[in-house]
């Protein structure tokens, strides 16, 4: 017979064993990626000076600094986010707000969840068909912000749907009770509310194609091209790209190495940098929603 005080011994015994092995885990994961964000700030700090953020590569990029490629990063991120983002969004809009239950809404999001498995050469192989060949874009900014663009698109979508699944439907009933149109409740009502959700998608997009080698290496990155572009249908240089290149070189990887350091310490800093300011807009935007 077993009595009610040993059970809830032993229940509060399995609950803090649960509680104390995911707080470890959760201070593992941290630990792990301090750990990361210190190796490479150790190797690759001893080679950031204003000459190797601002000069253009030299020596088959063994020297000289790394500005055409920081330059050519910004760019594929801010228009592989102009397209992502809105086209992601109405998609999730329409997912969560307009598609009737049913199975073309459950075959939508497979496709979504599928599309997000992809591995990103294949991506890679799909932008340099459509956008460099089919479209005639050739290798150029815009053929690589496209295809980073689609790799990005699954991630957002699926947050956006999220965070607009999150606003509880008193705020649409009430909306309509008071004769807003579905359009309307969801532009002045339903969005603004989502918004600080829907920019974590952002942050998680900025992130995964950020650091992209693959889809940039068909559409776009040049191995060395020691000048800025000049339109959206020039090639450019990649971060991800540069630091694979110098990192791979043959006989120079010995030569490179420090410059190697301090490429990925500069793609960290630029990645925490957009993840601050998408993380300060989404408080911005989450303490209007509570003012209001």
């Amino acid at each position: 017979m077993e009595f009610p005080e040993s059970n809830e011994r032993r229940k509060k015994l399995g609950q803090a064993i649960m509680f104390g092995l995911s707080r470890g885990i959760s201070y593992g994961i941290v630990a792990l990626l301090f750990l990361i964000l210190f190796f490479i700030v150790k190797q690759g700090i001893g080679v950031i000076n204003w000459e190797f953020l601002t000069a253009m590569p030299t020596d088959g990029m063994t020297k000289g600094g790394i500005w055409p490629a920081i330059v050519g990063t910004v760019y594929l991120v801010l228009g592989s986010m102009l397209f992502a983002f809105p086209v992601g969004v109405m998609a999730g809009i329409y997912v969560n707000e307009y598609a009737v239950a049913g199975p073309v809404k459950r075959f939508v999001k497979m496709m979504t969840n599928n599309l997000a498995g992809v591995p990103s050469i294949i991506f890679g192989l799909f932008g340099m068909a459509l956008f460099v060949n089919q479209m005639g874009f050739g290798a150029s900014i815009l053929a690589g912000s496209l295809t980073l663009g689609l790799l990005a698109l699954p991630i957002v979508i699926r947050t956006t749907e999220e965070a607009l699944k999150s606003v509880d439907d008193t705020f649409r009933q009430a909306s309509y009770a008071l004769g807003g149109s579905k359009l309307y409740t969801i532009r002045k009502v339903v969005l603004p509310i989502a918004l600080p959700n829907i920019l974590t998608g952002l942050i998680l997009a900025v992130g995964r194609v950020s650091g992209e080698t693959a889809p940039i290496l068909f559409t776009v990155a040049a191995y060395f091209l020691p000048k800025l572009p000049s339109s959206i249908m020039d090639q450019a240089m990649a971060l991800p790209y540069h630091l694979y290149v110098i990192s791979t070189s043959g006989t120079q990887i010995e030569a490179s190495r420090p410059m190697a350091y301090g490429t990925a310490f500069v793609l960290v800093v630029i990645v925490l940098i957009v993840n601050i300011a998408a993380a300060l807009l989404r408080n911005y935007f989450g303490k209007k929603v509570k003012m209001n």
